[in-house]
């Protein structure tokens, strides 16, 4: 399954502890992550990472295009919710454009635990008859 990683950089530390302590799981799938997140990830968790431009820079626009190619299969976007950030037209786009091609979501760690052990799981293998 491929699997797209986004982190704030308020949440980076949090997707890095992530990865490494889900890295048997992750290390079977195909991941893709905007620029800067995807080096943290590569480098604590010793993943092999597509990596896009950062967020910023485009990498959130470049992760988009794929998920309305409905080319991504788990969407991990570990957000600061509390701070307004200037690309949060950027982050409503991503979310809305999963919800529009039923891409699983987690925006916080409690969802992307839920969704990392359902896919070890097999649970999301519906995926697959969908695209």
């Amino acid at each position: 399954m491929k699997i797209a990683l986004i982190a704030h950089d308020s949440k980076k530390r949090l997707m890095e502890n992530l990865c490494i302590a889900y890295r048997h799981i992750l290390s079977k799938h195909t991941l893709y992550a905007t620029g800067t997140t995807g080096q943290v990830v590569e480098e604590a968790a010793s993943l092999s990472v597509h990596k896009y431009l950062a967020g910023h820079l485009g990498g959130e626009y470049q992760l988009g295009a794929q998920i309305a190619q409905n080319d991504i299969d788990l969407m991990i976007f570990l957000r600061e919710p509390v701070v307004q950030r200037y690309s949060e037209p950027d982050v409503n786009s991503i979310m809305r454009l999963c919800d529009m091609h039923n891409i699983p979501l987690a925006s916080n760690l409690a969802t992307a635990e839920v969704l990392l052990l359902a896919l070890d799981r097999g649970d999301l293998d519906w995926r697959n008859i969908v695209k």
